[in-house]
C-alpha cells in the first residue's frame, strides 16, 4: 500500500475510533446538570480537578485504599452511590478498585488521551470523571474499576447515606 492509499483511509479510520469516544451509556439516573463554574464554587479545587478536569492523583495518596468497614462508595460530587464495599479489593495499583459497580451508577466512553483506547467511566448523575475501568480484574467479572480517591466518599454502613445533591 503507498502512502496515497493509506492516507485515503484515514477519514474511515477516525470515524471508527473517533465516534465511539462520543457513545455513552444509558442510564435511568436522572442527570444533575451544572456549569463548571457551580462545580468550581462547591468542591475543594483538587477535586474539582479530578471529577471535571479529569486529572488523576498521585498512586497511594488516597486514604480510601486502605478503607476496609462495610458501607457505599458515593460520587464526592452528587453523592449518588457507586460502589458497594463488598466489591472492593486491593489491586495493588494505588487507587482504591471495585470489581462491580452498583446498577445504572456509572456511564462510560472510550478514552484516547494515553492514544490506545481505554474506557473511561464517570458518574451517571453529575458525569465526573471515576477513573478507568479495565479487564483485568478478579472473578466473578474480571473487572477492575480503579477509581481516583478524591472522586469517591465513603459512607461506613451504620450511616444513613447522605441526599443527593442537587
Amino acid at each position: 500500500m503507498n502512502r496515497r492509499q493509506w492516507l485515503s483511509h484515514v477519514p474511515a479510520l477516525a470515524v471508527g475510533f473517533v465516534l465511539p469516544a462520543f457513545a455513552k451509556e444509558k442510564s435511568r439516573v436522572t442527570p444533575l446538570v451544572k456549569s463548571q463554574s457551580e462545580w468550581k464554587r462547591l468542591l475543594p479545587r483538587n477535586r474539582y480537578l479530578v471529577l471535571f478536569e479529569e486529572n488523576t492523583e498521585p498512586p497511594g495518596s488516597s486514604p480510601l485504599n486502605t478503607e476496609k468497614r462495610m458501607g457505599t462508595y458515593i460520587c464526592a460530587a452528587c453523592n449518588l452511590p457507586l460502589f458497594d464495599s463488598a466489591k472492593k479489593y486491593d489491586s495493588g495499583t494505588g487507587w482504591p478498585s471495585f470489581f462491580e459497580a452498583l446498577p445504572d451508577a456509572l456511564g462510560t466512553r472510550t478514552d484516547f488521551k494515553l492514544i490506545l483506547p481505554r474506557t473511561e467511566y464517570h458518574c451517571a448523575r453529575c458525569g465526573g470523571h471515576q477513573g478507568h475501568v479495565f479487564k483485568d480484574g478478579p472473578p466473578p467479572t474480571g473487572l477492575r474499576y480503579c477509581n481516583n480517591g478524591l472522586a469517591l466518599e465513603f459512607v461506613p454502613k451504620e450511616q444513613k447515606l447522605p441526599e443527593l445533591r442537587t
